[in-house]
């Protein structure tokens, strides 16, 4: 993601306590975090988040548990939900996507703006919070800085997951930042595309068959082996759930990664591009 203020949610007092609640009541009901999630359909350590306060209960978290632990103990967890509150932390137009992000079977991102998230080291991600606006205080860019990274942890800790990632040379050839970011990014790209669980590919500058014109966009395969879109911009965004506007994404993403250079194409210009420099 490019736009969601990079942020895990600071601890608050509603999001602590709401967890205590959720942690308390299964507790209650004599079950583990490992036998409570699957039966939720969340992930052991999504639950674990959450119990810590760390993640904003999704939507279907409520529903999910009422079947697990009883018409009582639901009602005690929608009363706590109702007194939820965040401090700085994920965009409210983000949150929502930022849990799909995670159970995701499948993400796929294709982007032409700026490097996504998911793949962009350290020197990059300072690079583009020093040009923020409004300017952001030393702190914000250093609690920025630490959650983007820690986001990036998706792709060792879900290694059964998918990951496909189409992006436009024009990204590598600003070297935003300039010649050390660039080098950084371009190794940092090489060494992630190494991974057995992810795709990436380059859409070269000179193109003339591009489905990418109406921009970036995000998919992922639910647990359920459903398809949700996702797309931002200038601090909104849209959850696209639709089935039959999911399937015109993925159809358009599907026509772009056959234009994109292949995987192994695009190590080696990668590899070039690193020399070069």
């Amino acid at each position: 993601m490019t736009a969601d203020n990079g942020c895990e949610p600071e601890l608050s007092d509603s999001l602590r306590t709401f967890g205590a609640v959720l942690k308390a009541l299964r507790e209650e009901a004599g079950l583990t975090q490992e036998q409570f999630a699957p039966r939720v359909r969340y992930s052991v350590a999504y639950v674990a988040k959450i119990e810590q306060g760390k993640r904003f209960p999704p939507g279907g978290l409520l529903e999910r548990s009422e079947a697990v632990l009883g018409a009582a103990a639901a009602k005690v967890l929608k009363a706590a939900a109702r007194s939820l509150t965040r401090k700085a932390g994920l965009a409210s137009w983000f949150r929502q996507w930022a849990g799909i992000e995670e159970e995701a079977v499948s993400l796929y991102t294709y982007e032409s703006r700026v490097i996504p998230g998911l793949l962009q080291p350290e020197p990059y991600i300072r690079a583009l919070f020093d040009r923020h606006l409004p300017p952001l205080t030393e702190e914000q860019a250093e609690q920025q800085v630490a959650a983007r990274l820690a986001r990036q942890r998706l792709i060792v800790e879900r290694p059964n997951t998918a990951f496909s990632f189409v992006i436009e040379q024009a990204l590598l050839d600003r070297r935003m930042g300039g010649v050390p970011v660039t080098r950084a990014l371009l190794e940092h790209l090489i060494a992630v595309g190494a991974h057995r669980n992810v795709e990436l590919q380059v859409m070269p500058l000179m193109q003339e068959e591009h489905a990418g014109f109406e921009g970036e966009m995000y998919l992922a395969e639910t647990t359920d082996h459903r398809w949700v879109g996702y797309v931002e911009g200038h601090g909104t965004s849209m959850l696209i759930s639709g089935p039959k506007d999911a399937s015109q994404m993925l159809q358009r993403y599907g026509k772009l990664r056959s234009q994109a250079l292949s995987h192994q194409a695009t190590t080696i210009l990668l590899e070039q591009m690193r020399g070069a420099l």
